[in-house]
């Protein structure tokens, strides 16, 4: 009889490493070699977790062709099991990837040139069809996209001490989009 290894307790609060970070990154113009970058971290990622039942999406606003993004890379893994940290974390970090944020349901690595940010969610988080469902609702509405850019751009001209300051200043619209977007899902499927 193999034992397993001992899981990792539940984490409890959010343990952010390394402290907050200033936002020191401006918007740039849509790049189509985000879509590739995007390839070669999935690649990596599937590597490093060979043998482990997940799925891996690229979200955020490089993954809207057609919208100004921050130049970083967002991707959504998910796991069959976000406490088995023993089974994702140790072959994410081997692959280069540091550790950022630990959170009870969600954690995340990142590159260290900050260029790449995986978040990692439990199979079946509703937070992962909440961010499939914001990327495909923009990439098929030029007005919603249109109107997300310009809140972004109107934030990121002004100066945040913290990087989540700036995420957070955007909630009001990201849901407001998503609210039409699952008005028109249940349109469609009418």
């Amino acid at each position: 009889m193999t034992t397993s290894a001992p899981r990792r307790p539940d984490v409890t609060e959010t343990e952010l490493i390394g402290g907050p970070e200033a936002l020191t990154v401006g918007l740039h113009d849509y790049d189509p070699r985000w879509a590739q970058q995007f390839e070669e971290h999935r690649h990596r990622i599937l590597e490093a977790l060979a043998g482990l039942d997940i799925e891996v999406e690229h979200i955020g606003s490089t993954s809207v062709p057609g919208l100004a993004a921050k130049p970083i890379i967002d991707i959504v893994v998910a796991v069959p099991d976000i406490t088995a940290e023993e089974d994702y974390l140790d072959g994410l970090l081997a692959a280069g990837y540091e550790l950022r944020v630990r959170e009870s349901r969600h954690r995340l690595v990142r590159t260290p040139a900050r260029t790449v940010h995986v978040h990692v969610y439990g199979r079946g988080d509703v937070a992962v069809d909440e961010y499939l469902l914001l990327r495909d609702h923009l990439r098929a509405n030029d007005s919603e996209r249109t109107l997300y850019e310009g809140v972004k751009r109107d934030l990121i001209s002004q100066s945040w001490g913290d990087m989540n300051d700036y995420a957070d200043a955007k909630t009001d619209v990201i849901l407001a989009i998503k609210s039409r977007a699952r008005a028109a899902s249940e349109a469609r499927d009418r």
